[in-house]
């Protein structure tokens, strides 16, 4: 690798750099080895041969991370275990220093259909001793984490689109009408699915180590121990790309718990796209932020500015994505066509033979000429900008030929793969014609090809929304806040939620019953009436086993029966499944409720104080935690039965009657 010197200088023949720590990214640091894992089949062998090659620790950071994930549906090397959960399992039993911590996305209920059933359950308790798992919210209102990062031993760590969940394994193939290996955990067929991740050692990965420590105890209060001893985890089946390289890691954080925001995603992205002298290459699932539109459009007016080519999905997944994120992007898709006066703009989706079915393209990919390779959690969108956590790697070639030809390497295995043709046939196309979107234009045709993407027009009423799914900074930033001081808007903001999204709930759900006749939509309604005790109790019991909100059980409860009845039944049922919780709690060992309930077992500790009834009513008016973990916490601790069935029902109460109160209101217009 071509050095800089103490003065800072560049060695002779060696560009400035584009990556430039505090400037664009967090740091910038020699890599060992740098491999591109191109699809699901080649990431999760590599995690798979990496983890159990591991001896001290092992940190996973992700959107979603589920126990049923198939690794290898193809079958697993050395006879490990198909799943996740079993495989970690697997080798903690093998490896008795070995230690792993898994941190998910304390997920919104707009996933859940997405998500595993009780992941605290799946991961936190049907796990290893040595396997520590958390779930993590610490962000502001209407945020998400979605860093992607998996760090062995700070030696060797993968970073990109890839969660390690459902759904996402694939071959480079992506046989459309061939599901035998392509299966969800029911055994239900997905879609063909690409993403793309990297690989990187040596210095980086210990970087992304700590960043991965960081966030645990962020979200926990604790930091895991670094690694003592230097191994190498590498897998023995995964070929570098490319050795001694350049690699910059950027992040976005948004500003949070009194914490400065950080926007190196954005500026890394902006300097990218500038830099950009003969072509940029960009595959990516969103494409919806005005500040990356106006950038593209920039370099599009200049006549003799870079070939820009886009490989999206030919559409956003289900019909809540199509709706907000598909709109904002065809507002994006029409500014750019509109800005390209000189016809350097392409814009594709993967067209696979077969059944018609699309590929999902899931992968967050941008090339710049052969300096600069990109591989990403984040998105082309105003959230992954600066409202989302983020994670990027770039690998910079900074001149260095051996360097620029990986990087041209992954573009052409990419385009290769959408154009069903070798890596050679595109570096040659490239060569003859001198322009990234001429080769392409040439290589098209085929049953499996790059297929232009068409603008479809949306609605008028629903392209004139407002950009509310796809937010560039904490609600918290809003004018209507910055007269609070800065520590008290996101309190007030989640208080809000809490007391006011119920609230609204209710009043929804009484001018339903009332003036639609909903009530007519519940043929048992009349039979619930009279087994009201039985199935009530039941619904609560076992929505408290599943964690579900007990504010959706009792606004489920008032539209059924009706609010001042359904208050009497929702809070004989609460009480209900407070009691069994307890009891439940009290069987359970200290040690495994804290891996079930991770950071909220200190939490109501401290609320609940000496157990008096007044803390356990206060722990219900000002909820710190779900309501099934705070019943199980309160019989762990050994609270008193008596106060503690007093103090759910005081607390519970009041609440409930407002919720009824509004309900009555609005059902009497």
């Amino acid at each position: 690798m071509r050095a800089i010197d103490s003065a800072g200088r560049l060695a002779p023949g060696e560009q400035p750099p584009l990556c430039v720590a505090g400037r664009n990214c967090w740091r910038v640091a020699p890599a060992s080895r740098v491999a591109f894992l191109i699809d699901g089949d080649a990431y999760f062998r590599a995690f798979m041969e990496a983890v159990a090659r591991a001896e001290e620790s092992v940190l996973v950071i992700g959107w979603d991370v589920q126990a049923a994930t198939r690794l290898q549906p193809q079958g697993t090397p050395e006879g490990w275990p198909p799943t996740l959960r079993e495989f970690l399992n697997a080798v903690l039993v093998r490896r008795p220093e070995l230690r792993i911590h898994v941190l998910d996305w304390d997920f919104s209920l707009v996933f859940a259909l997405e998500r595993e059933l009780l992941p605290m359950v799946q991961l936190g308790w049907r796990t290893h001793r040595r396997l520590t798992f958390r779930l993590d919210g610490e962000h502001p209102l209407a945020a998400c984490h979605h860093q992607k990062i998996v760090v062995v031993d700070d030696a060797v760590a993968f970073v990109g689109g890839f969660d390690l969940t459902t759904n996402r394994w694939d071959t480079p193939a992506h046989v459309a009408d061939d599901p035998r290996c392509r299966l969800g955990p029911d055994d239900t067929p997905y879609a063909p699915f690409h993403d793309v991740q990297v690989a990187v050692s040596g210095e980086p990965a210990r970087l992304l180590g700590v960043l991965a420590r960081e966030r645990w105890w962020r979200a926990t209060g604790e930091r895991p121990h670094a690694p003592s001893r230097r191994t190498d985890p590498w897998p023995p089946g995964l070929a570098a790309d490319v050795t001694d390289a350049h690699v910059a890691i950027a992040r976005t954080e948004p500003a949070f718990d009194g914490r400065p925001p950080v926007h190196e995603v954005a500026a890394l992205y902006l300097d990218a796209i500038a830099a950009a002298a003969r072509s940029l290459y960009v595959e990516n699932q969103y494409l919806t932020s005005p500040v990356i539109a106006d950038a593209l459009a920039a370099r599009l007016a200049e006549p003799d500015g870079p070939d820009i080519v886009l490989v999206l999905p030919l559409t956003c997944p289900g019909w809540l994505e199509e709706t907000t994120m598909g709109v904002l992007r065809a507002r994006v898709l029409r500014r750019l066509r509109d800005a390209d006066r000189h016809g350097h703009l392409r814009i594709y989706h993967p067209r696979l033979p077969g059944s018609g079915v699309g590929l999902n393209v899931h992968a967050k990919v941008m090339v710049v000429d052969d300096a600069l390779a990109r591989i990403a959690s984040s998105n082309l969108s105003s959230r992954s900008l600066g409202l989302d956590t983020e994670c990027d790697v770039a690998i910079e070639s900074r001149g260095e030929p051996r360097v620029a030809a990986a990087i041209a390497g992954l573009r052409d295995r990419l385009l290769g793969e959408h154009l069903d043709v070798p890596p050679a046939a595109v570096a040659a196309a490239l060569a003859s014609t001198g322009s990234l979107v001429r080769a392409i234009e040439r290589l098209r045709g085929r049953p499996r090809t790059l297929e232009p993407l068409r603008e479809e027009p949306s609605p008028p009423l629903i392209d004139a929304l407002p950009p509310l799914a796809d937010l560039e900074r904490p609600v918290s930033h809003a004018p209507f806040l910055r007269l609070l001081p800065v520590e008290l808007r996101e309190p007030i903001l989640h208080t809000a939620v809490r007391v006011w999204g119920p609230l609204v709930g209710a009043a929804v759900l009484a001018i339903l019953w009332v003036r639609t006749g909903v009530g007519g939509w519940f043929p048992l309604s009349a039979r619930l009436h009279q087994l009201a005790p039985a199935a009530v109790v039941c619904t609560y019991l076992t929505g408290s086993a599943l964690l579900v909100p007990v504010t959706v059980l009792i606004m489920l409860t008032l539209l059924v029966f009706g609010p001042w009845p359904g208050a009497l039944w929702a809070l004989t049922a609460s009480l209900a499944a407070a009691a069994v919780g307890y009891g439940a709690g009290r069987l359970v060992l200290r040690e495994r409720l804290e891996r079930l309930a991770g950071q909220h077992v200190a939490r109501i500790a401290r609320r609940l104080g000496r157990g008096s009834t007044w803390a356990v009513v206060t722990t219900r008016m000002l909820p710190v935690a779900p309501f099934t973990v705070v019943n199980l916490v309160a019989g762990a601790l050994r609270v008193s039965f008596v106060r503690f069935l007093l103090g759910t029902a005081f607390g519970m109460a009041p609440g409930i009657a407002v919720l009824a109160a509004v309900a009555a209101l609005f059902a009497s217009r």
